[in-house]
């Protein structure tokens, strides 16, 4: 049967008193957790780039992208463009469908700069606490909502998130919390209007919100509504990937992973048909994709798995397993385990509560129980801090600058504003707000400056050696060195080169 919020249970759950607005108390101590989240977050990716450890991929396209939608212009990533070759007016609404970033443009009438970028990404993630201690509270209690918040403060995915660079990821956190605290408050309108803000996210978003819609097909006064996410949030992903992305640019195939499966949707259908154990083998090729899911259900002790709020994250856990090409997706780094780290955590607890309340009719523990579940989801989310990203802010020679770092410095500082310069990855963000950025890649492209690395391997190059070669090969094209210092080397076309390249 169905509860008053919509949440099925299997047997009716005890008379409890209803929900009052939380004391201020439990208001300071949210505060608490929230701020001093976003505080860490934006300490750890501001210091990441004042160290020069931010990159260019993926830091520079998106502060491209967002001062250029600041101008009213669509959001034009030259860097992106050029390096992948679609050329310098190349809008990033062709590699994903991410609208939403258009709503951080007033920030940069502001602060214009990549630091604009890390801090929004700070707070949003940090605010996603909010609607989820909401959530917990009213299912659980209030000393099991200040226990799951701080643990989704601390929870790996989070950190890792903030651990490289910015990603449009930053808004999946809070969307999903209000949509998943909003439902479960029976606000249907509210539910829409989330649902709808997060197929502006990214094209695959529309995976997570069918995955929502099958569970409320489940739930009685809710399987309409249901049925249109089902419908509505596939229909998107196909829209926004099929049609949306090239019609600005990019192509459909792209980021096509599966040609271990087949060579489009039709050839994966096939192998599925003809060979189910393919598609199976496939979640666990390579083992790290196991180890991954294991730490997502790991930050609620496995109790996610008590919930059918669980299968809201299957499409998009599937459309990153069944990958056979880009490992990004699927290790326990980076940016993707965000889209879904609240659907986890929110499946904990309602899968506790639903365990509270089969066993409290006849076990006066059961209440007790999901105290010791929240401490024991606190403590896993502390455990894990010294073996995550979040860890480097107790580390002295975090703040520290070395001579590469002192040499980068630098380096940046003979540039003059206004320019255009292709630069090595690392140093991409300390000049994107002032200059127009292109990567210093395997392919010259003439810019007027270039800030090269000769010290240590760069992206995209394959070897040290490659990249002497390249400032060999710039010198002996009328390039002169402005600075030389610690494999830093800026140089300085003289006149124009002997070999014309494209922006």
């Amino acid at each position: 049967m169905d509860d008053s919020r919509g949440v099925a249970v299997r047997e009716p759950a005890p008379a409890r008193a209803p929900v009052t607005a939380a004391p201020w108390r439990d208001r300071v101590i949210l505060a608490a957790i929230t701020v001093t989240a976003a505080a860490l977050y934006a300490t750890h990716s501001l210091t990441r780039l004042a160290d020069f450890r931010a990159s260019s991929y993926d830091l520079v396209i998106f502060d491209q992208a967002v001062r250029s939608y600041s101008r009213g212009d669509l959001p034009i990533a030259v860097v992106k463009g050029v390096h992948n070759g679609f050329g310098p007016a190349f809008s990033t609404l062709g590699d994903h469908w991410s609208p939403i970033l258009a709503v951080l443009a007033p920030l940069y009438w502001l602060f214009d700069g990549p630091r604009t970028l890390l801090v929004a990404q700070a707070v949003l993630l940090a605010a996603a606490a909010v609607p989820l201690w909401a959530l917990t509270r009213r299912l659980l209690g209030r000393a099991e909502a200040h226990c799951v918040a701080a643990a989704y403060a601390l929870s790996w995915p989070v950190v890792e998130t903030i651990a490289f660079d910015f990603h449009e990821a930053a808004f999946a956190p809070l969307l999903t919390a209000v949509l998943l605290e909003r439902w479960q408050a029976g606000r249907r309108v509210h539910v829409v209007l989330a649902a709808l803000a997060l197929l502006l996210v990214k094209e695959d978003m529309g995976l997570l919100v069918a995955g929502f819609g099958v569970v409320l097909l489940t739930r009685r006064g809710w399987r309409a509504m249901g049925g249109g996410f089902v419908a509505g949030g596939l229909a998107h992903t196909w829209l926004a990937s099929q049609v949306l992305i090239p019609l600005f640019g990019g192509r459909a195939d792209y980021y096509w992973a599966y040609g271990a499966l087949g060579a489009d949707f039709g050839g994966v259908a096939r192998t599925a048909l003809s060979d189910p154990g393919a598609v199976l083998a496939q979640l666990w090729s390579p083992p790290v994709k196991l180890m991954t899911l294991a730490l997502l259900l790991g930050l609620t002790l496995g109790a996610a798995l008590l919930s059918p709020l669980m299968i809201m994250a299957v499409p998009l856990l599937a459309e990153r397993m069944l990958a056979s090409s880009f490992p990004n997706w699927w290790e326990p780094h980076f940016h993707y385990n965000a889209f879904v780290v609240v659907v986890v955590f929110a499946a904990g607890v309602d899968g506790v509560r639903r365990m509270r309340d089969r066993r409290a009719g006849d076990d006066p523990r059961a209440g007790r129980a999901t105290k010791v579940w929240a401490a024991g989801v606190l403590a896993f989310g502390l455990v894990s801090v010294p073996y995550n990203s979040l860890a480097q802010l107790a580390d002295p020679v975090t703040y520290q600058h070395d001579a590469r770092q002192r040499a980068a410095a630098g380096a940046v500082a003979v540039v003059p504003g206004g320019v255009q310069v292709e630069v090595a990855n690392r140093l991409g963000p300390a000049l994107s707000g002032r200059t127009t950025v292109l990567l210093w890649d395997r392919t010259p492209r003439w810019a007027p400056w270039v800030v090269a690395d000769v010290g240590e391997l760069t992206f995209p190059f394959q070897s040290l050696e490659e990249q002497r070669e390249r400032v060999r090969l710039l010198e002996s094209r009328g390039y002169r060195k402005a600075y030389e210092r610690d494999g830093y080397v800026v140089l300085r076309a003289t006149s124009a080169p002997t070999t014309p390249g494209p922006p």
